[in-house]
């Protein structure tokens, strides 16, 4: 097991690294920006190096840096996090090719679910279902129409190096092709340095389903169910649940076995999820995060594991702590992302937290690095919190959100905690009936 590991990020999980490392009884060092001296991270650490200024580029992005930290603190082992560099093979490269471990997946694996054509090739060979679309990226214009033609409309052309919602436009039509193609390789190569771009039929009505896979890297895998993340505004989860109140346990159990058989069938090693749109009781595979994801609690909270400790065990090179039998779901946990802007615009809000209450009480998780006094810079994402909470059932897992939506506190600023009280408002949450496009509608309605 490593004495001491080097926590590649900042924010809630940061902190949520730092708590698994404490709890197993390994050091912790936490890196940090100018900007966030101040960082709850840095002083819940047992070690913290700054490794530059408050641009990301110059440091929790600058891998020279990050790499120093380690050196001066003697950490055997990074842990990426989510976004920054958690995804970025070169990376993992790096920090191998300095004698340390990456505590994630191989350079090779996020390699080959970091460009979704090769993604959705290997997931087809592995008998994963994937949406219909094109083999392979479309050169031009003439391509893609010849494609979209034989597919038939509405399609979605999509970034092979795409995420986040960056890279992707709809036509509905033929005569919108044109202009869904270029502003789609415009984007790609703005966010992505690469303009390679595909296209696949568009799901009119899907709900975003994801699996949760966990590998020990030898062959063996083991799926932990799926979270069910629809509810999105410009393809961003605001808010997520397990389980799916769409999925029964036979399709559960199907979905589960076809993907934790695909990450084995590859020896990958750590936690991944599979995402699939999920229309007409069919999957469609859309991508691979090979990586920790922001949602991961509440499959902690219904399968009772921790997976940020099994991340630090598997990399370690130790056994997966837990069998598939094992891995029986209890009761609901549903998660609501709090950021730091103003609805309805969704404008950012930084600034300073005059005053910060986090609700508690049974069955109540709040993930935040958020304290009294505490401000927040402007110049990284405006995820500030997460309110997770779970019941012996769906209904219970509302009532307990809305309870302790009205305990907390977090004055200041101007954060998206209003949407969440209205929500609870809407019938169609408690019924469980929305698809992706479901909040966006909503919210047009609501202005």
């Amino acid at each position: 097991m490593f004495n001491k590991i080097l926590i590649a990020n900042r924010g809630e999980i940061a902190l949520r690294v730092i708590r698994a490392c404490k709890e197993m009884g390994i050091g912790s060092v936490a890196v940090h920006s100018t900007a966030d001296s101040d960082a709850m991270h840095v002083r819940m650490a047992d070690e913290s190096v700054c490794i530059g200024p408050p641009a990301s580029a110059k440091s929790y992005l600058h891998i020279p840096s990050i790499i120093s930290a380690c050196e001066i603190t003697g950490a055997e082992a990074i842990h990426p996090g989510y976004g920054f560099l958690s995804e970025n093979a070169a990376f993992v490269q790096v920090v191998q090719d300095h004698g340390l471990t990456f505590i994630g997946p191989t350079a090779d694996h996020i390699n080959m679910m970091g460009d979704k054509i090769t993604a959705k090739d290997t997931m087809k060979k592995l008998g994963v279902p994937c949406v219909p679309g094109s083999d392979g990226g479309v050169p031009n214009l003439a391509a893609a129409r010849k494609v979209a033609d034989e597919m038939g409309y509405p399609v979605i052309v999509k970034a092979t190096a795409g995420g986040g919602g960056r890279g992707m436009k709809l036509a509905k039509t033929a005569a919108e092709l044109e202009m869904a193609f270029s502003t789609a390789r415009s984007e790609a190569k703005a966010a992505f340095g690469n303009d390679e771009v595909y296209i696949e039929k568009y799901l009119t009505l899907p709900r975003h389903i994801e699996v949760q896979v966990f590998g020990d890297g030898k062959g063996k895998a083991v799926h932990l169910g799926e979270r069910d993340c629809s509810l999105q505004r410009r393809h961003q989860k605001v808010f997520e649940e397990a389980p799916s109140p769409a999925i029964d346990q036979e399709t559960r159990d199907r979905i589960g076995k076809t993907c934790a058989d695909a990450v084995a069938a590859i020896n990958y090693a750590g936690a991944g999820t599979i995402e699939f749109l999920y229309e007409n009781g069919e999957f469609y595979f859309i991508e691979m995060n090979t990586r920790l994801q922001v949602e991961h609690p509440v499959t902690e909270a219904v399968y009772g594991v921790d997976l940020v400790r099994e991340q630090i065990r598997v990399a370690a090179g130790m056994e997966l702590s837990f069998r598939q039998e094992d891995m029986i779901p209890k009761g609901h946990a549903i998660e609501c992302r709090i950021n730091a802007e103003k609805v309805p615009e969704f404008r950012p809000s930084p600034g300073k937290i005059t005053q910060f209450h986090a609700p508690g009480g049974l069955g109540v998780r709040m993930d935040s690095h958020m304290y009294d006094g505490y401000s927040i810079p402007p110049h990284y994402d405006s995820l500030i919190a997460k309110l997770i909470v779970e019941a012996p059932d769906r209904d219970a897992a509302l009532a307990r959100l809305r309870r302790a939506l009205d305990e907390l506190v977090l004055d200041g600023i101007d954060t998206t905690i209003p949407l969440f009280h209205m929500l609870l408002d809407a019938k169609d949450i408690h019924t469980g009936d929305y698809d992706i496009h479901w909040l966006e509608h909503w919210l047009e309605s609501h202005k």
